[in-house]
């Protein structure tokens, strides 16, 4: 009897109702950016209406505009979100590498293998024209910015590995020359492991792994103007 009395409060609780509300809501905001995601991967913005992406997720275009008002606010989303989780995936794949030039090259292979970053960078390309939609842009790079910073400053305090740029500025290098390699990649029809291949050369080292990395992970290490220790491995920040 205690028990049932408690499931009937619970479901009139307005509040336990709100929270309902709001986990279904997440849900479906959830599924249409998945469903948007891959239709704008396979046909363009051009060529998926807001009728297609709410047929697609068994749901109601009234929903996507409740959610995200417009096809183009919902394509900036959804680029931007692939591209967030691209970078943790690029973090993780780099995760097992020992030297710089093996974290390098888990990095430069994630980032190759999709076709994410050229989504992106279609949306970074529609706040020309729609300002409105900047602000999402903007937050989506600082957190690139910053969450790469944070890998890459971690990798090298805990290898001991001397880096040649601060993580901030490598972090944005990386993320930069990346964008730019794989958007000019996609637009003259490479391949995945050509654009790998470019990647890696555009990058160069950026890091080196010393003699005593093994036992010298204590704190990050910057190469000053008078270090003259000679250089081994390559390496970036996701």
């Amino acid at each position: 009897m205690g028990s049932e009395t408690t499931s009937v409060m619970s479901a009139s609780d307005p509040k336990h109702a709100v929270r309902a509300t709001r986990s279904a809501g997440r849900k479906m905001r959830s599924l249409l950016l998945d469903t948007a995601s891959r239709l704008f991967k396979e046909r363009g913005l051009s060529g998926t209406s807001i009728s297609d992406i709410a047929a697609a997720a068994d749901a109601f275009p009234s929903q996507i505009t409740y959610y995200f008002r417009t096809k183009e606010a919902l394509f900036v989303e959804a680029a931007s979100r692939d591209m967030l989780y691209l970078a943790r995936a690029t973090e993780q794949a780099a995760l097992q590498a020992q030297t710089p030039r093996e974290y390098t090259h888990a990095l430069a292979e994630t980032v190759t293998a999709t076709d994410t970053v050229a989504f992106f960078a279609e949306a970074l390309t529609l706040t020309r024209r729609r300002q409105d939609l900047a602000p999402l842009v903007e937050r989506t790079i600082e957190r690139l910015h910053s969450e790469g910073a944070r890998a890459y400053a971690g990798q090298v305090e805990r290898h001991g590995w001397r880096s040649l740029r601060a993580p901030e500025e490598s972090s944005r290098r990386f993320w930069a020359i990346a964008i730019g390699v794989i958007v000019e990649g996609f637009a003259m029809g490479r391949a995945s492991e050509e654009m790998r291949r470019e990647l890696l050369r555009a990058l160069g080292e950026q890091a080196t792994a010393t003699s005593t990395s093994a036992n010298d992970g204590s704190r990050l290490r910057l190469v000053g103007h008078r270090d003259n220790s000679p250089s081994t491995d390559g390496e970036t920040s996701s």
